[in-house]
Parts: structure tokens; sequence; C-alpha cells
């Protein structure tokens, strides 16, 4: 794998709300420069590019990765379409940061990281709230033991949807579903802290066009943790988390997922830390920093976001979107190992 110099240059594949987001955020980095974009109709490619100033403008996401001068690949399409959009970009010897969910499934999953690891390219899954400064600190403070054994964690993620049937959280075409957009943020965030669960109790209420509407996970670990996440398009929620252990807690401030504030909590109710750091941007950039510094010390994959941890979230996704799907979703715990 070639090491990019500087600036890391960026491709942007695909158009969307997502993308012109990143391409925001990923303005204020100092070291990165959007060089080109691709879509499916020039048009769309031609109009992008006027308003972020991106001078490669290509008509079709084949032309985008054989871009000579793009080093990073950044995948902003609809979820059905990683797979594909991935496997473009690695074949042509890109790196690749892929937008959360990774793929619609671990099979896909596989397939795209064996790609990346023998075609020697960096791969790794966008799950933006990783990389930003809150979480960062809240890693540490776990490492540091302040919270003692931890005993739980709540994440809860939910956003009012009009009833659209063309918008994409409900057309099963373009992925829609609560647990693929919004939950996976909650299931993430107890994969970093607890790993994967052994066992799990799912409930779950469908959408009017048939994908589901609200989806909570009870997770259950053999140290006996619980981890409780859920996802829902129909109410607006306080988007907030927390981690609780025997010695302290820590209480994120919603929405826990975008840069935010938490404080450390003490048993006794004393309050031990407050972070609460100013912030420029949405927070998509520091993913794309992290790409930047292991581009740099010629990593394949973060050991932030690591595309092993990646793969166990999404057979833990497939083990709940069976349990939904078959219509078993509220029932006896499922054992995952």
């Amino acid at each position: 794998m070639t090491v990019p110099a500087d600036p890391i240059r960026w491709g942007i594949l695909a158009t969307g709300g997502i993308a012109r987001s990143f391409s925001t955020d990923l303005s204020l980095l100092g070291d990165a420069e959007t060089v080109a974009v691709g879509s499916r109709t020039a048009s769309s490619a031609e109009a992008f590019g006027a308003e972020f100033g991106i001078p490669n403008r290509h008509g079709s996401y084949q032309d985008l990765v054989r871009d000579p001068e793009v080093d990073v690949v950044y995948v902003a399409t609809p979820h059905p379409a990683h797979r594909a959009a991935a496997l473009m970009a690695i074949e042509a010897g890109k790196a690749v940061l892929c937008e959360k969910p990774f793929t619609m499934n671990a099979a896909e999953a596989e397939e795209v990281i064996a790609a990346a690891r023998s075609r020697g390219t960096f791969l790794m899954e966008a799950m933006w709230p990783r990389f930003h400064p809150h979480m960062a600190r809240i890693r540490e403070i776990i490492a540091e033991g302040t919270l003692g054994e931890i005993v739980s964690v709540t994440a809860e993620h939910g956003h009012y949807f009009s009833r659209d049937p063309a918008n994409r959280l409900f057309d099963r075409s373009l992925g829609g579903s609560a647990l693929l957009d919004l939950g996976i943020y909650g299931i993430s965030f107890a994969s970093m802290v607890l790993g994967p669960p052994d066992r799990m109790t799912v409930a779950s209420n469908p959408a009017f066009t048939g994908v589901d509407a609200q989806t909570t996970v009870v997770f259950q670990y053999n140290g006996g943790q619980q981890a409780i996440a859920t996802g829902n398009t129909y109410a607006r929620t306080p988007k907030a988390a927390a981690i609780n252990g025997t010695d302290a807690r820590i209480e994120i401030a919603g929405p826990f997922l975008t840069p935010t504030t938490f404080r450390v909590i003490h048993r006794d109710g004393a309050v031990m830390e407050t972070f609460d750091q100013p912030h420029e941007g949405s927070g998509l950039r520091h993913q794309a920093a992290e790409v930047a510094r292991c581009l740099r010390a010629g990593l394949k994959e973060s050991p932030v976001m690591p595309l092993g941890e990646t793969l166990s979230i999404m057979k833990t996704m497939d083990a709940i979107r069976l349990r939904v799907e078959s219509g078993a979703a509220v029932g006896e715990a499922l054992t995952l190992r």
C-alpha cells in the first residue's frame, strides 16, 4: 500500500445528504482535499462538484474509483450498494471509508474485508461516533478503571420521520430500517464498551411499509453485564447513552452519536468529571482524520474501528434481523456464542 502524500486526496462516491455533510466537514481538515466526485449521472456529479468546488466530476462510480488523483474513496450510497461500491474501489487499489451499516449482512462484510486484505488496501467502516473527542475520552476513562466493574450500557436513538413510503428510512429496496439506520449506533456503542454479546432478546414493531419502525435489543454477557440499544423512526427521543459501573457511571448527553458532553458521576452522587469541549462542525471529519493517520502510519485498518469488530457487529445485526423478520422478535433469549 502506497502512503499518500499530503494532503490526503478524497473521492466522494454518491451525492446524497450524507455525502454533502461529509464534504462540508472535510473542508475543516487542513490536510485533506476533495479532488473528485462520482455519481450515477453526470449532471448530479457536476452539480455536487460545483457546490463544493471539486475539480474532477465523474458521471459513473467506475470513473471515480479509477481517478489517479484519488487516494481514498468515501462510499456514501444507500446501504444495499455499499458492497459493490467498496469492492469496485478496492479493486482499483483505493483506500475505502464505507458508510454504516458497513454492508447489508455479514456475508457481504466478509467479502469486502477479504478483498481489501487480499489487495492490501486500507478499509474502515464510517462509524463516526467512534472518533469524536468525547468518545476518545470515554475509552480512556474505562481503561483507567474509574467506573469499577461495568454493569450495564444503555443507548437509544429515535428520530421522527413523516410517513412517506418514498422516504429511504421506510423503503426496503434502499435498506430502510430503524435497526440499520439508527439502532446500529447503540449496538456499536455497546460493542465498543462490552464487546460481542453472548445472548440477546429482541422486541420490534413494523412500520407501515413492513420494515421495522422501532427495535429494541437487550444484550446479555456471560460476565453478568447487560446492554440495551433502541432505534426508532417514529419519535424524536433524547438520544442519550450511559455506561454504569460499580464505582461510577458516565452519562452522555444526547445526541450521544454527535460531538457532545458527558459527566462522570461517582456512586455517591459526586460529579467526578465533566467533559464539555467546544467543537466546530458536525463531527464527520474525525473519521477522515483517522483514515489519514492510518494511511500515513502504513496501517490497513483502524485500531479504533477494526474490521474484526465491524464483522462481529454485522453478525449480531444479522441475528437481530432474523428475529425481527421471522416475526419471532419477542421471546426467549437467543444464544449468540
